[in-house]
């Protein structure tokens, strides 16, 4: 009597906690969709009044998680799970909120509402910040921003460093002891090849990227490739932006927001390649998962490797170029209608330093992330402030890349990360490309034929692949399980970099 009055209680109390799950996911949604109105269409002068709107949202589901209620209901869930009497797709939910809700009753409400008001606010300076090359604007609300993450990092660990903290924050285990062995790892393989690319190699040409491609035209450019990628246009939609991003809201609506650029039709072309790959995963999520916690993606790093597994294995691989070619040809045929698929091959693989992040070559793209890493740990440990950081940019710049910087455009303002106070993101992007290398063999030693799918512009297979060994797990399992899962072993950086001596060597008879 006592056991079925037992599992009465544990289903009940699973009811009030899927009704939690639900209010919250509520909340996220629309603080979702404000933000990306925010990014896209939203006018210039609303944004005092959206950051209002999503101060009130983010005050109301940070109240939701952290009330007394809401603690109890979750810490009687917590017993019955580690009694045993709560397994499966529950106990997962049951443990990943708990610590969601651990990590946000350390912040007061109040100072999550300023945070969003903040944040919001710099994200629409930055953007006029950007387009006036006015660093002196945007200055003032990074150091804002800085000591509010220090102070945020206290409070959810005292007793480590606050960049780690805000490391694992976006890649559970992260360390900065980590990253810097990982960045040795990889700056050993990639500075060399830099250096002999610049010295002995030959550039090919690349001028047909350079021909005037019309807004309208790069749109529907932009729809073909969704299509290439297996991504069903009714899952998903298209915006315009400052700064290329992507956003999963729920099943079955992903959205990809671009920027084009009329004379530098390879820039949208990636972008969308590369966002596309942020909502497949969203979207090849469980269905179960919906409005649960466990919905979305597990980690920044492994969202970014889906995104530059794309991008780079997929989209600047040889036998992808068939497929790309023939998008590009029948949208601009004046243009590529001369260009062979080994002409389009070297010239999106092109190697050669240069200042913008998101056009950066597979090559030279884990030195921008340094650059940038190492400017965040300086101003957490206190050694620079925003002040400082135009000449650390241009210095890190030149040390790691060997160009100048010419104005703040093209340097410190690049980037929208730091407006929303996404301090600690950028390592993962790094980390999301090595991740990516590691799949490639793995699918190989599973029987996946990658350039046979890539060349006949059919991605089922892998995408297959990805769905049963990534995508669906959504939240359930941080990565460092998640990669040992899909590859049968833990996270190993010299695929990596012996994926770019191959591929680069070759493409550069080096």
């Amino acid at each position: 009597m006592g056991n079925s009055k037992g599992k009465h209680d544990v289903k009940k109390l699973g009811k009030k906690f899927r009704k939690l799950e639900r209010k919250l996911w509520n909340y996220e949604y629309l603080m979702k969709v404000t933000q990306f109105d925010g990014a896209t269409i939203a006018p210039e002068h609303g944004a005092a009044a959206r950051g209002e709107a999503l101060a009130a949202l983010s005050g109301a589901h940070h109240a939701l998680l952290t009330s007394d209620s809401s603690r109890a209901l979750v810490h009687d869930l917590a017993k019955a799970v580690a009694r045993g009497n709560v397994t499966g797709q529950l106990a997962d939910e049951v443990r990943v909120l708990a610590r969601d809700q651990r990590e946000a009753s350390a912040i007061p409400t109040k100072e999550e509402e300023a945070w969003t008001r903040l944040t919001c606010e710099a994200d629409a300076v930055w953007h006029k910040a950007k387009l006036a090359n006015d660093w002196a604007s945007f200055e003032p609300y990074v150091d804002r921003i800085v000591e509010t993450a220090k102070r945020h990092a206290g409070y959810l660990d005292s007793s480590k460093d606050p960049y780690d903290v805000l490391l694992d924050q976006y890649e559970r285990g992260l360390t900065s002891k980590a990253f810097d062995a990982f960045c040795n790892q990889v700056r050993a393989t990639v500075v060399p090849l830099v250096h002999a690319i610049v010295e002995h190699g030959r550039q090919p040409n690349a001028s047909f990227f350079a021909a005037r491609v019309p807004a309208a035209l790069q749109e529907q450019i932009s729809f073909d490739l969704i299509d290439l990628m297996g991504i069903d246009r009714a899952d998903t939609a298209l915006a315009f932006t400052e700064h290329p991003f992507s956003e999963g809201f729920a099943a079955g609506d992903a959205r990809i927001a671009t920027h084009i650029y009329e004379d530098n039709l390879i820039s949208n072309v990636y972008s969308v390649i590369h966002e596309a790959g942020h909502a497949a995963y969203e979207l090849g999520v469980d269905p179960a998962y919906s409005y649960t916690c466990l919905a979305g993606g597990t980690s920044m790093g492994i969202h970014e490797s889906q995104s530059r597994f794309f991008e780079n294995i997929i989209g600047r691989s040889r036998p992808f170029m068939g497929p790309l070619l023939e998008v590009l040809r029948r949208r601009v045929p004046a243009v590529f209608g001369s260009v062979s698929e080994d002409d389009l091959y070297r010239a999106v693989n092109i190697a050669q330093p240069s200042l913008i992040r998101i056009e950066a070559d597979e090559l030279t793209y884990p030195l921008h992330i340094m650059i940038r890493y190492e400017i965040e740990r300086l101003l957490f440990s206190g050694e620079a402030t925003a002040a400082d950081i135009p000449g650390l940019w241009a210095d890190l710049t030149k040390s790691y890349l060997g160009i100048e910087v010419p104005d703040d455009a093209h340097g410190c303002l690049q980037d929208t990360h730091w407006s929303g106070g996404d301090f600690g993101y950028f390592p993962t992007y790094a980390l999301g490309s090595a991740y990516g290398a590691q799949y490639v063999s793995a699918m190989v030693a599973d029987g996946v034929d990658l350039g046979a799918a890539c060349a006949a512009g059919d991605l089922t297979p892998v995408r297959d692949w990805l769905e049963r060994k990534i995508w669906r797990w959504g939240r359930s399992k941080d990565a460092p399980e998640l990669i040992e899962l899909a590859c049968g072993a833990p996270f190993n950086a010299t695929y990596y970099c012996d994926y770019l001596a191959k591929k680069f060597g070759a493409l550069y008879a080096l």
